[in-house]
């Protein structure tokens, strides 16, 4: 049987997820979903509208639903759904409420085990209860931190004999992979929502399904430091900012020329002005892809120049980020070591040996663990703690992406005021 390929509109405009989904269903997708945010801010006028506009395809609708199952199974069938989502975690009360309701009125229940403990004994009692599909699903935030659907699909796959659909980040290779599993119904979101081309990446993982064999491949998992380099790489400084809840960068901290991508952790220095010994003696610490980080306390005379830069650029360390001055900027510049401070002067201290390697610092107003992630760009220098690195790396590429897709529909010919739709969510 040919798998089905459920798109996720998780929008909050209507008009740009009909948009999209006209896209979608041009590249391939056979289920349309109203995702829980345009449900939430469109209601069922959501659910109709795109029951209007896609009469050949069978609309979901994501309700999410952890309590009256009945009454919003109805309102969203009624609506035009085909398919209704309800929480593994809610009550047996409430499934069975809901396959009453979904029964009457002639859809279909799905449960989605999103933050279920023990996912496969709850499908088998789900299964019991009457739902018609088991929806194998990692939430955004639990992706952001590493979870992946993939891991208990073959699990519950196998202990139920009812319809089983995967959702959480998938992208055509881990679509395919969901399919020999045993998954009948793929769902994607962001992969092709947020694309700049909705067609050709909804396209990509309809082949992907279609061709998918019956053994799982699998894939070789980097080493974390690796992948969260990797994720850092791809995305801006704003990126990060933005997934950061608008946190602020270095304060008064400058890239030394254009073009600079640096991405590393921590060595730091605690610095006394103009003293380069320390800030030398790091670069001997530092390890290939690591990034110098210096307080030096003073713009007017610099710890830093062109032979430790030079030295630094032999070892592989990826750069130097320095809350003071820094001299022989020309000659940086013609290395292109990547090299960010507050100020640059002429003149450089003596090398007396104090201060320290290694510890807290604050840097451009902002605190810096050794071994915290230092990305620098020509916007800026932005610091990610230790512990949150691979979730914030992961997040910045998903706004990355959303800015694609924006981006693709300003070339278009829309402002951006229209396409975010500023007026409708402005503060009263």
């Amino acid at each position: 049987m040919r798998p089905i390929l459920q798109v996720a509109l998780d929008e909050v405009e209507l008009e740009r997820a009909v948009a999209i989904a006209v896209e979608a269903v041009a590249g391939g997708a056979d289920y349309i979903e109203a995702g829980t945010p345009l449900i939430k801010s469109e209601g069922m006028n959501a659910v109709r509208t795109l029951r209007e506009n896609f009469r050949d395809h069978v609309i979901v609708a994501d309700m999410k639903t952890m309590d009256t199952g009945a009454i919003e199974v109805e309102m969203a069938i009624k609506s035009g759904a085909g398919i209704v989502s309800i929480l593994g975690a809610c009550d047996d009360s409430t499934v069975e409420d809901a396959v009453r309701s979904a029964r009457k009125y002639g859809g279909k229940l799905m449960a989605d085990l999103i933050n279920v403990g023990d996912a496969v004994s709850r499908a088998v009692r789900l299964q019991e209860l009457g739902v018609d599909i088991i929806c194998v699903h990692v939430g955004v935030d639990q992706q952001m931190v590493g979870k992946d659907p993939l891991d208990i699909l073959k699990e519950v796959r196998s202990a139920v004999s009812i319809e089983v659909a995967v959702a959480g980040g998938l992208n055509p290779e881990s679509a395919a992979s969901a399919v020999a599993l045993g998954a009948g119904i793929v769902i994607v979101g962001g992969n092709i929502i947020r694309a700049r081309d909705v067609t050709a990446s909804a396209r990509r993982v309809r082949e992907s399904i279609d061709a998918a064999g019956k053994q799982y491949i699998v894939s070789e998992k980097k080493a974390r430091d690796e992948e969260i380099r990797e994720l850092f790489m791809q995305v801006s400084t704003p990126n990060i900012s933005d997934a950061m809840h608008r946190a602020p960068a270095m304060r008064d901290i400058k890239p030394l020329y254009e073009g600079i991508k640096m991405v590393g952790r921590a060595v730091t220095v605690q610095n006394f002005p103009g003293d380069w010994a320390k800030p030398v003696e790091a670069s001997d610490v530092a390890q290939k892809g690591e990034v110098i980080v210096i307080y030096n306390g003073s713009n007017y005379i610099a710890p830093w120049g062109e032979l430790a830069s030079r030295g630094c650029q032999q070892k592989g360390i990826a750069g130097v980020v320095i809350d003071g001055a820094i001299r022989d900027v020309d000659d940086i510049k013609r290395i292109k070591f990547p090299a960010f401070a507050s100020a640059s002067v002429p003149n450089a201290g003596d090398p007396k040996g104090m201060g320290e390697i290694n510890v807290e610092i604050t840097c451009g107003g902002l605190k810096v663990r050794p071994g915290d992630w230092i990305i620098g760009d020509d916007n800026g220098v932005m610091v990610v703690p230790a512990e949150r690195a691979y979730e914030v790396a992961r997040r910045a590429l998903e706004v990355k992406k959303s800015e694609d897709r924006v981006r693709a529909e300003i070339e278009r010919g829309k402002t951006l005021a229209q396409v975010m739709d500023l007026y409708k969510w402005e503060k009263k």
